[in-house]
């Protein structure tokens, strides 16, 4: 998605437009994009783009902050004349949302102006898992702050239900939107979301292409048997969550949130795997995950395997998770599985949250980041 704008007329100088026609071209920032802050105060943010016929590319970014209104002067960006492009790290403070400015003059000191709205910067997270992190929640969602945006691999909007950029395509509700706002009513911050999750899907088939998988998971996609015969994971949703976490680029979200087991829980014997195997599995995916992201990002596991009143959850798999975070792996989610019948859909007897249920579920994740962001905001 792009900003554009074009020159209309000489905005200085009355004098005839140059031979190269003058516009702009704006790949970042995008209208809702929240750029992940590196202290409680300090962020920055990115203006990219193309400027045809410019010499001098400037930008300005006004708005409040956490510490009061940015300064509203402009500054210049650095333009490479012979590709037409520019590129800078704006440093700000922490807020938002803010409205964003960049202007571009010609050699006859005419310039035209690209402006975007709703600019943050905040906090980001990476949603993964299967269908509780996505949008199989009884009731779709909104954002009640109007400050909780989410990014599909190309734009970001405000971040009601369904969630975009899922990959599984579901459409109904999501614990994101009340995650995001307790976090904004918290630390008075724009959040944004990336949900790249699928529903239904065991740990294996969110391992790197190749990689074993022991046995066939009840959901059957993105298994497949080798000439020897041996199954592996396809590599699909490995490569999806990696594509997100590449485009937001390199410490550009704060942590990924899983959650994930309930299709590893409790399962048939020809489609079970052991909770050492499931712990075991679950290391190498974020080792692989941090190894190709290239920076050693903190990953949240929530406690995740209850599917109805008659099978509340399974205490190997627990165990498990548990593991992921007493080794110092991961981080710890919440516990899910003390969301019982009241909060399920249904009328309690499914595994999928109700309205009350997406709500709490995303007051238990606000919680435990919460906690977090606590530890590591200076």
């Amino acid at each position: 998605m792009l900003v554009s704008s074009t020159l209309a007329h000489a905005e200085s100088g009355g004098q005839e437009p140059s031979s190269g026609a003058l516009s702009i071209a704006l790949t970042s920032p995008l209208q809702y994009q929240v750029f992940q802050r590196r202290t409680r105060l300090a962020g920055t943010v990115a203006v990219r783009g193309t400027a045809p016929g410019a010499v001098r590319v400037e930008a300005r970014i006004e708005g409040d902050s956490l510490s009061g209104p940015l300064p509203t002067r402009w500054q210049q960006v650095p333009l490479d004349r012979k590709t037409n492009r520019f590129d800078a790290e704006l440093p700000t403070t922490a807020g938002g949302f803010y409205t964003v400015e960049v202007r571009a003059t010609d050699a006859h000191n005419q310039n035209v102006t690209a402006t975007v709205a709703n600019v943050g910067v905040g906090e980001v997270f990476v949603v993964s898992g299967q269908s509780n992190s996505t949008n199989y929640g009884e009731v779709p969602q909104q954002t009640q702050t109007g400050m909780v945006t989410s990014f599909d691999g190309s734009s970001w909007a405000l971040a009601n239900d369904p969630q975009p950029g899922t990959q599984d395509g579901s459409r109904k509700g999501s614990f994101i939107p009340a995650f995001g706002d307790a976090l904004y009513r918290r630390y008075h911050v724009p959040i944004g979301i990336a949900s790249v999750g699928h529903g239904s899907t065991s740990v294996r088939q969110w391992l790197p292409a190749g990689t074993p998988a022991d046995n066939m998971p009840t959901m059957t996609r993105y298994i497949v048997r080798r000439r020897d015969g041996v199954l592996v994971s396809d590599g699909t949703l490995f490569n999806g969550m990696m594509q997100r976490i590449h485009q937001l680029g390199s410490h550009g979200f704060r942590s990924l949130l899983w959650h994930q087991g309930e299709s590893d829980a409790h399962q048939p014997p020809e489609h079970e795997i052991a909770a050492t195997t499931y712990a075991g599995m679950m290391q190498m995916l974020i080792h692989a995950a941090r190894k190709q992201a290239g920076w050693d990002f903190p990953w949240f596991v929530a406690q995740a395997t209850y599917h109805t009143p008659d099978d509340p959850g399974c205490p190997p798999i627990r165990d498990a998770q548990r593991s992921l975070w007493e080794s110092g792996l991961a981080l710890e989610g919440p516990d899910t599985d003390t969301l019982t019948s009241a909060y399920r859909q249904n009328n309690g007897k499914g595994t999928h949250f109700n309205d009350a249920g997406l709500k709490a579920h995303g007051e238990l994740w606000a919680a435990k980041v919460s906690s977090y962001l606590d530890s590591v905001l200076k």
